[in-house]
């Protein structure tokens, strides 16, 4: 499965992104980053990878441009980084190769807010969001409007991530569960425990993430 490139045309900018559309594809997860990550996220991309494995496509894209990221507080941006999302969102909604697709969130560290907001933003139309290591509590005021089924990942090791996510957790009135990965630190850089992760994640999209009817997609490859 080759990730192919592509610039995503918003209103101001264009953001770059790689995307991956296994054959058979059940689902599209949009991946929304932490502060200083990108794109070449090591992290999201070994995500992304099984995430493709069994039957998922995948965007990994900056919500920044390059310019911008160097401004320290953009990465903080909650409503900037929500508002990106949901013009990126929209536009693979209406392109003709991602618009059949089912869309989840997959959202990392701060990035957890900015899917969270983006999920409220569009209700029904996002189908499931998985929050790793997140911040969920910076998107508080908006739990109570989203209505994806919401997976919260966290650490046993990241204390203060952890009463973070337990308070978000009680205002999410959607279908949801917290999920404490033992020994795990707030990156999951210990062995195992990003696949842990991983696996959380694609019991979760299997659940909520699939078309109601499946339909032949071929596979894109870059050029």
């Amino acid at each position: 499965m080759n990730a192919r490139k592509i610039e995503i045309p918003l209103a101001n900018v264009n953001l770059k992104g790689e995307i991956v559309i296994p054959e058979n594809a059940n689902g599209l997860v949009l991946f929304s980053h932490g502060s200083g990550s990108s794109r070449f996220s090591p992290r999201n991309k070994l995500v992304a990878e099984l995430l493709n494995q069994n039957g998922f496509a995948t965007l990994l894209f900056d919500l920044l441009t390059e310019d911008e990221d160097e401004v320290y507080e953009n990465r903080f941006n909650i409503d900037l980084l929500a508002n990106r999302l949901e013009e990126a969102t929209e536009w693979l909604m209406e392109n003709k190769t991602t618009s059949d697709f089912p869309i989840g969130y997959f959202g990392a560290s701060t990035g957890a807010a900015s899917a969270l907001l983006a999920a409220a933003h569009f209700a029904k139309k996002i189908k499931a969001v998985v929050s790793r290591g997140g911040r969920p509590d910076l998107a508080l005021n908006h739990l109570e409007q989203i209505t994806a089924p919401t997976l919260l990942i966290v650490g046993e090791r990241d204390i203060p991530v952890i009463e973070l996510n337990r308070k978000a957790f009680d205002r999410i009135k959607a279908k949801k569960e917290m999920r404490i990965i033992a020994g795990a630190s707030h990156l999951f850089e210990e062995e195992g425990k990003l696949t842990e992760v991983a696996d959380l994640a694609i019991s979760w999209y299997k659940q909520h993430l699939v078309k109601k009817e499946r339909r032949h997609f071929k596979p894109i490859h870059s050029h």
